[in-house]
C-alpha cells in the first residue's frame, strides 16, 4: 500500500506520523512525503518516508499514485496552514477519490466540536487504527 502523507511548515506532524507508521507497520507499506515547503519534505523523510516531493505540483501529481493520504485538516483548505495550501492544492484534495485520513488540529479559526481536544499522539493513535482497518479491508483480511 503506498501512503501519501501531506504537511508543511516544519513537518512536525507529518514527522511524528511517518515515525508512528514506521513503528507500527514497517517496511510493509511505501510511505511518499509531500511538503508543502522543502523543510518540511525534509523532515518527513528523515522520519522513514520512502520518497519525497514538494509543492503544489507535486501534490496534485502524486494524488493519482498513492492509495491513502495522511496529515492534518489544514490541507483540505485553501490557504490553510498559514498559506501553504493553495486552492489547486485543496481543490484536488478535496475532488480526489482516495481516502483522506485527516487530523482535526484546531487551528486558524476552525473548531471541530463534538471530538474533543485530544493530544496530538491520541489522535495518531487513532489514525493507525483507522488505517490498519483500512489495510484489512483492503487485502480481504
Amino acid at each position: 500500500m503506498r501512503i501519501a502523507v501531506i504537511d508543511g511548515q516544519g513537518g512536525g506532524i507529518g514527522k511524528y506520523i511517518i515515525e508512528r507508521l514506521r513503528k507500527a507497520f514497517g517496511q510493509e507499506i511505501e510511505i511518499i512525503a509531500i511538503g508543502t515547503n522543502s523543510h518540511a519534505t525534509y523532515s518527513m523523510l528523515k522520519a522513514g518516508a520512502n520518497e519525497g516531493a514538494t509543492g503544489e505540483s507535486a501534490l496534485i501529481y502524486n494524488l493519482s499514485r498513492v492509495d491513502i493520504i495522511l496529515g492534518p485538516i489544514g490541507i483540505a483548505f485553501p490557504y490553510g496552514m498559514l498559506g501553504e495550501i493553495t486552492p489547486e492544492m485543496a481543490k484536488a484534495l478535496s475532488l480526489s477519490n482516495i481516502k483522506k485520513v485527516l487530523l482535526p488540529l484546531a487551528r486558524e479559526n476552525y473548531l471541530f466540536p463534538g471530538i474533543g481536544d485530544l493530544p496530538l499522539p491520541h489522535m495518531v493513535d487513532e489514525l493507525l487504527e483507522l488505517l490498519s482497518m483500512e489495510i484489512q479491508k483492503r487485502s480481504g483480511k
